[in-house]
């Protein structure tokens, strides 16, 4: 037997009206904040992961799916998609803010855990062409709106503001510093990163390093003046909406590109990979990508980490929906005619089923028990002759005698 590959997913029809559910929920709650939906082709040349998330990054260094001498890749993720799209078809040409969403599968050749895996997928929102703290505001708004709405709590934000690329060069510079002196304590992966992206260490998950990075420099005592009122003005706007928040000064985000604001949005229900949603600002990387200096912020949502999560909290999804009427065919002519109303219902809207394995009457009616059906029509020789039908109700068990051709028009309740 061939199997999936490892890492991946089989949406069995529960679990894809499951993600189906979810996915409706996400659009709806983005349409009433104004985001519209953006898709990207699934692979993108290799240059734009490698000049946007940047080369010393996890994802680019390791997990990615190269293929055709390296010149394509499966997207690893979906910001630098989107602003090619946004640079490519001059969007900012159709207005000077873009709020954008997507719903996308992607693939990174990652160790596959719970709620991670190496095609997942991901639902996201972008404001581009805003570099007020309003945007920050709306864009968190919109992430703890739509996981309000699924009834989550036991839910973590944590805020940060990383600041710009000359306050960072100088804490990087001291944070290295402080750093060496700890270098052999260092888990083997932060060792390498000090020498290579030492910001990431601050969001390593070993606890050694985790002792080590307590007492480092803190980023925001590096920020200037606008940095810090950027950052107080989204924490203020954040208090008068009443969303909760906890400042972590060594939360960096695992992408070069990121600027300004960062922020996650946690569930305890996760265990040690908890997170649920994060983002920040990347005001830098439209200009990095070839386009005009453009000030920008997102944030992405794993959408099989939020599943875990819901069913965590015992979410209640709703149900399939049943059919109105199930046609139960007693004979080659019957099924003949079946088959023909039976479109004619579903034209019509009207959720209808039939048999499909010339089974007895008596399992045709096991099938409608089992579908939850609402109403029964029997269609055999004697209906055909007679031109009229019954048809019965299966929650009270009446009947209701019409013609033959007026099912189509029969008041379902």
């Amino acid at each position: 037997m061939i199997s999936k590959p490892k890492g991946t997913l089989d949406f069995l029809p529960a679990d894809a009206f499951k993600r189906l559910h979810i996915e409706d929920k996400l659009r709806r709650i983005a349409s009433l904040f104004n985001y519209k939906e953006i898709r990207t082709p699934a692979f993108e040349k290799t240059e734009l992961f490698r000049r946007g998330i940047g080369e010393e990054t996890d994802i680019v260094s390791k997990e990615m799916y190269s293929f055709n001498d390296n010149e394509f890749t499966l997207k690893p993720e979906m910001t630098a998609p989107v602003i090619r799209a946004y640079i490519e078809n001059s969007l900012y040409n159709v207005s000077p803010v873009q709020k954008l969403y997507y719903i996308s599968n992607m693939f990174r050749h990652e160790r596959p855990q719970a709620g991670r895996y190496r095609e997942f997928s991901q639902f996201g929102a972008e404001v581009i062409g805003s570099g007020d703290y309003a945007a920050d505001v709306d864009l968190i708004s919109l992430g703890t709106s739509f996981l309000s709405d699924f009834g989550l709590k036991n839910l973590k934000i944590k805020i940060n503001n990383i600041g710009n690329l000359d306050e960072r060069r100088t804490y990087i510079a001291d944070l290295k510093k402080y750093l060496e002196d700890y270098k052999n304590h260092l888990s083997s992966e932060s060792h390498k990163r000090l020498f290579t992206n030492p910001l990431r260490i601050l969001d390593s998950k070993d606890g050694k390093d985790i002792e080590i990075v307590k007492n480092a420099p803190v980023i925001f005592d590096y920020l200037g003046p606008d940095n810090k009122s950027h950052f107080g003005n989204v924490l203020k706007g954040l208090e008068s909406m009443g969303i909760q928040y906890e400042i972590d000064y060594k939360l960096v985000r695992g992408l070069d590109y990121y600027t300004s604001t960062t922020f996650e949005i946690a569930s305890d229900d996760l265990g040690a990979q908890n997170a649920v949603l994060g983002g920040g600002r990347y005001d830098m990387l439209v200009q990095q990508l070839g386009g005009k200096a453009t000030p920008a912020i997102g944030f992405a949502c794993g959408l099989e980490r939020l599943t875990l999560v819901l069913e965590a909290n015992k979410y209640e999804f709703p149900e399939p929906g049943n059919p109105k009427i199930y046609l139960v065919s007693a004979g080659e002519e019957a099924k003949k005619k079946v088959i023909v109303i039976a479109n004619e219902l579903r034209m019509k809207g009207i959720f209808c089923e039939t048999d499909l394995l010339n089974r007895s009457i008596k399992a045709q009616m096991k099938d409608a028990n089992r579908l939850n059906a609402g109403y029964v029509c029997v269609i055999g020789d004697d209906e055909l002759r007679s031109g009229a039908v019954k048809i019965k109700n299966m929650a009270g068990g009446d009947e209701t005698e019409i013609a033959l051709d007026n099912i189509v028009n029969f008041n379902f309740i």
